[in-house]
């Protein structure tokens, strides 16, 4: 169990041993996860039942996926920064257009300035796509008998029991195809599955471009990339899902539904403006008695507030950029100049500016001279 958690030695050689070795600890965690929830569920549907293993991969989902909701929240969040920043990133292809340089340094500079990172959309779905594999193998390697995961390595009674689990008649570490049976409960079980994670994957998607775009994010060249999208993914799934094992399918089409979910919940709490779910949104906060304009407004301070510099940054920045001029009490010349600049406050509080002449510094071998 500890080889599987510190990185192993990789038992091959090039870049398929390196591979192995980084996914080992992912065997580790999701047989484990898997086992603790089979262990939970044994005592309710017994050791074999197929439910037993189901309710385990489902838990398993909601495990993972809570692990990652502040991520979700980062991915929605810069996809509607995204979004809004479109008319700008416009406006500045028409203005550089013809300067490809300058267009790139524009478009670096507005990201910063607004915060938009267009890789953070990505970074969830990059973040499951290890744990999705992992799955797949441990399922892939108990449907052929081969053990992956310390946990089902050390307990082969456990994977024998995956192995053979069925669910309304349908193997869990079975597939739409081969037909090696013939057409029964496993593919029908796989083609209910693919049907429904494609649904719902469309679905979601259908949800966030009608709901949570603003009418001006709905054209040009990255708006039909995103429309494209739509139909592409789930026809990928389509032809994909029948060669995954149904404890896979479940897993997915049990994720999709968690985040379709979660992203109703917040495009419902937290909508981007000029958009048909911020319109609805502002409906609902004035049926309740409250300003939504109000609201907003606090909402934009805090994150104000929040993206605010501390006042030692910004007193080491305006050094670093003014040098010893930026002090604003006292600003001396050196030792050739002959004028010294000092702030005071009068009598009725306001701060004046006074110089006075100053001698200029001698030597000691000076003044005896003299």
């Amino acid at each position: 169990m500890i080889p599987d958690l510190l990185f192993a030695v990789p038992m091959e050689g090039g870049f398929r041993g390196v591979i192995s070795a980084m996914i080992q600890p992912l065997y580790w965690a999701v047989s484990g996860l898997l086992t603790l929830f089979h262990k939970l569920w044994t005592p309710v549907f017994g050791y074999d039942a197929g439910a037993t293993w189901v309710l385990s991969i489902i838990c398993l989902v909601i495990v993972i996926r809570t692990a990652l909701i502040p991520l979700f929240v980062k991915q929605i969040n810069a996809s509607r920064n995204m979004q809004l920043v479109q008319p700008r990133l416009r406006a500045l292809q028409e203005k550089y257009g013809h300067d490809r340089e300058r267009l790139g340094i524009e478009t670096q500079k507005l990201m910063q300035e607004e915060g938009v990172n267009p890789a953070a959309s990505c970074l969830p779905i990059l973040l499951q796509m290890p744990i999705f594999l992992a799955l797949f193998r441990v399922l892939d390697g108990a449907a052929r008998g081969i053990p992956r995961g310390s946990f089902f390595r050390n307990d082969r009674e456990l994977m024998h029991s995956l192995q053979h689990a069925d669910f309304f008649g349908a193997k869990l570490a079975g597939r739409f195809l081969p037909f090696t049976d013939g057409f029964g409960p496993t593919q029908m079980m796989s083609l209910v599955l693919i049907i429904g994670m494609t649904v719902v994957l469309f679905i979601t998607q259908l949800q966030l471009m009608r709901k949570n775009m603003p009418p001006e994010a709905l054209t040009g060249p990255m708006a039909q990339q995103q429309k494209m999208m739509l139909y592409i993914f789930p026809v990928f799934y389509a032809f994909t899902g029948v060669m995954i094992p149904i404890g896979v399918l479940l897993y997915w089409f049990v994720t999709n539904v968690w985040t379709l979910g979660q992203q109703y919940v917040l495009i419902h709490n937290n909508p981007t403006p000029n958009t048909p779910a911020h319109v609805d949104w502002q409906e609902r906060m004035r049926a309740k008695g409250l300003d939504p304009d109000e609201i907003e407004r606090k909402k934009r301070e805090k994150l104000r507030r929040g993206r605010r510099p501390s006042p030692t940054t910004t007193a080491t920045a305006t050094e670093a950029e003014g040098g010893a001029a930026a002090k604003p009490t006292v600003a001396r010349q050196n030792r050739s100049g002959a004028t010294r600049s000092t702030v005071r406050t009068d009598a009725t509080g306001t701060k004046q500016v006074v110089s006075r002449q100053q001698p200029v510094r001698q030597t000691r071998s000076a003044r005896k001279k003299k």
